[in-house]
């Protein structure tokens, strides 16, 4: 198992990604921090999950777009299991407006969560590797949006974009420390948050006609990366973003 002893926390774990890549880092030998914002119940599900092949788990809930909270989130699961040794920033939110609709607040809600709640999460995680002088390792969950447009969904793009230039500086900053950072780009990927996507036949065949693999993401299939950037394998990587579209990204045209 590749993470065997190690201890990570992952947001927004409740569910879709987040709550594979608990899974996954459970089964591959790991200890992990559940997060939710609005769901315990959801987080109860993936926790059983885990317990029931074995793992081990704890459950924090917390608003990633509330610093407050972030801090929190860090401390009580340092309190709980001693120490962090991953963090996946997987919290995320999008809202669809054109871009002359979008509101003051739809864009502070997206920019909080996606852009600063990433941001303070990994300040408290190097503190906390730096205060106890160990390496980690933190993954943030971007998107192919962080290079790719989305039209109507600006203040979104901007934040995955936020992600790509936040872990090219740190990867240069936290390297004396031993600390790693990458980022995972999904295309798309079947979660709830593109359901209204999978029941729309048109759509779904179109989106699936520039995707060259010809099939949606699974959520395995971004674990899988999640596992390789956690696990000592991917110790002379850092700074880099690694797409998980199938090819989507230099196949795509805005329809």
């Amino acid at each position: 198992m590749k993470l065997t002893d190690k201890v990570a926390l992952i947001t927004g774990s409740s569910q879709g990604i987040g709550a594979a890549i608990a899974q996954r880092f459970a089964a591959e030998g790991a200890r992990v921090v559940i997060n939710y914002n609005s769901n315990p119940d959801k987080a109860k599900e993936v926790l059983a999950n885990i317990e029931a092949k074995g793992g081990t788990g704890f459950i924090v809930g917390a608003n990633l777009g509330v610093v407050a909270d972030v801090q929190r989130l860090i401390s009580d699961s340092i309190a709980h299991f001693g120490r962090l040794d991953i963090l996946v920033n997987n919290a995320g939110i999008e809202i669809h407006a054109p871009f002359w609709e979008a509101t003051e607040a739809d864009y502070d809600k997206v920019l909080a969560v996606n852009a600063k709640g990433v941001f303070f999460a990994t300040q408290e995680m190097a503190k906390h590797l730096m205060a106890t002088k160990r390496p980690g390792k933190i993954i943030n969950m971007s998107s192919v949006h962080e290079d790719l447009p989305f039209p109507n969904f600006t203040a979104y793009c901007m934040s995955k974009g936020a992600l790509k230039m936040m872990a090219r500086n740190l990867s240069i900053e936290l390297a004396p420390f031993g600390i790693t950072i990458n980022n995972i780009a999904p295309g798309a990927i079947q979660t709830p948050i593109n359901t209204a996507l999978l029941n729309d036949p048109v759509k779904l065949t179109a989106l699936l006609g520039q995707i060259p693999l010809k099939r949606l993401g699974t959520t395995d299939d971004v674990a899988n990366l999640a596992v390789f950037l956690a696990s000592a394998d991917s110790d002379y990587v850092t700074g880099s973003t690694y797409l998980v579209d199938g090819g989507l990204t230099w196949n795509y045209q805005e329809q």
